[in-house]
């Protein structure tokens, strides 16, 4: 469904609070999965694997969505006993009904560090992604008691008590370069990106920031988005801007305008997170989208539900108007630079059997060699239309397949049919043709 909604990636949540929504020998099954946490599936069926496959299939990315901090989301709730929070107390606290890893402690970024590796080794995602949970969201006279981290080892690297946010924020930095450096050790061409808090500052606590007045990615959540950017330890932001255009506190329009700003491009990638009830509740889908694509890569829909029970109409308005062709991902270069874009198709065969009718082509893909061929891509121009592959309202299919099954046309039509191959950098390689008479 998502696919004929012309979206091109899914970013899933593996893990909500310590948990896993795919099989791990570190930490349990989700009660979101099964109703208890630890408890595992019937069959043995893994979620994460399953999605990966299914949306590679349809040429989709699939972004593992992991919530680094988070531990519980009612403290006094069960535990497995394989969750972090009952193998390392240590390293959690209480902060209202939350349990929260630590993020002072060296002990939580190796152990975050560890859950990171694990996914991008064993799983064959395009990205690792964490949302804007960092610090935790500010309850109103409540602090979130890190003093004994701080004691251990903020003062004695010299931060002074009145310093306590800066080490915070280097706490996080830390994570975020960590997890950086661990992707690129294990797949080089394994995206990161966050979707933080849609403000970084107000404009009253910097002359950096946005003309609005609401909570503050990096003073209330200590996220220093735009130094990650800067130094390339991610490599797609997705702020969610979650407000309508003209809202007093936090305007949609001044928000998209202001991280299309200060965003490098080089470095990192601009999409912009629209929250699907309140836009359709304003009646804003069209001027939001119309801002959106002016000062971006692209979008991405909160929530993916929204979309698919077609939340007044919003689906319908996607098909129709703003998402009516498939679209290939933006170039990424990342960090392995400029990579050769993949060989091209050197014969396409026109082939009927008990599949149907259909065109055949030599499997170019090579595991673990992001370089090479990873999709394929299918044009198809009516005779007397000029081949463009730049255009996609002729792209009738991406995917992993080397084949694709055509389907029914007005007899006494004619085709011509371009494959080309895609990298796991979005690179396309030369297309190979082939006319078809119908």
């Amino acid at each position: 469904m998502l696919q004929r909604l012309g979206c091109n990636a899914v970013i899933f949540q593996v893990r909500a609070e310590g948990d896993a929504f795919y099989q791990s020998s570190l930490e349990p099954w989700s009660k979101y999965l099964t109703g208890k946490q630890g408890v595992a599936p019937d069959s043995p069926w893994d979620p994460l694997g399953f999605v990966i496959d299914e949306c590679h299939a349809r040429g989709m990315e699939v972004h593992a969505w992991v919530n680094p901090y988070r531990g519980a989301g009612n403290a006094d709730a069960y535990l497995a006993p394989t969750h972090p929070a009952r193998r390392y107390p240590e390293l959690f606290i209480r902060y209202g009904k939350l349990l929260y890893m630590d993020p002072g402690n060296p002990q939580s970024v190796r152990y975050i560090n560890s859950i990171v590796k694990d996914i991008v080794e064993r799983y064959d995602v395009d990205a690792l992604h964490f949302d804007d949970y960092f610090y935790p969201y500010p309850k109103d006279g409540l602090e979130f008691d890190d003093e004994e981290s701080f004691s251990r080892y903020g003062l004695p690297t010299g931060y002074r008590p009145e310093q306590k946010a800066e080490w915070r924020r280097e706490n996080v930095n830390r994570l975020i370069y960590t997890v950086r450096q661990t992707i690129l050790e294990t797949k080089p061409w394994v995206r990161f990106g966050v979707s933080p808090f849609g403000i970084y500052r107000n404009e009253s606590s910097s002359r950096l920031g946005s003309r609005t007045n609401g909570l503050q990615a990096y003073d209330d959540l200590n996220a220093d988005i735009l130094h990650w950017a800067k130094e390339g330890w991610i490599d797609y932001v997705i702020p969610q801007v979650y407000w309508n255009i003209g809202h007093q506190v936090a305007d949609y329009e001044e928000l998209t305008h202001w991280w299309d700003r200060h965003i490098p491009h080089k470095k990192t990638q601009l999409y912009i997170g629209q929250n699907v009830t309140r836009t359709m509740d304003g009646d804003q889908l069209a001027s939001k989208l119309a801002l959106s694509r002016q000062h971006s890569q692209g979008n991405s829909w909160w929530s993916g539900e929204d979309l698919v029970r077609n939340y007044k109409g919003v689906g319908d308005s996607l098909i129709a108007r703003y998402q009516s062709y498939r679209a290939l991902l933006p170039e990424y270069r990342g960090a392995l630079g400029k990579t050769k874009t993949p060989a091209a198709i050197s014969l396409i065969l026109e082939d009927t059997n008990e599949d149907g009718h259909m065109l055949l082509w030599d499997d170019y893909r090579e595991p673990n060699e992001p370089a090479s061929a990873f999709y394929y891509a299918v044009y198809a121009f009516p005779e007397g239309v000029r081949p463009d592959i730049s255009n996609p309202s002729y792209l009738v299919s991406i995917s992993t397949n080397p084949y694709y099954i055509l389907p029914s046309m007005p007899q006494g039509s004619t085709y011509q049919f371009l494959v080309t191959a895609i990298n796991r950098f979005w690179q396309e390689s030369r297309p190979a043709s082939i006319k078809i008479n119908f």
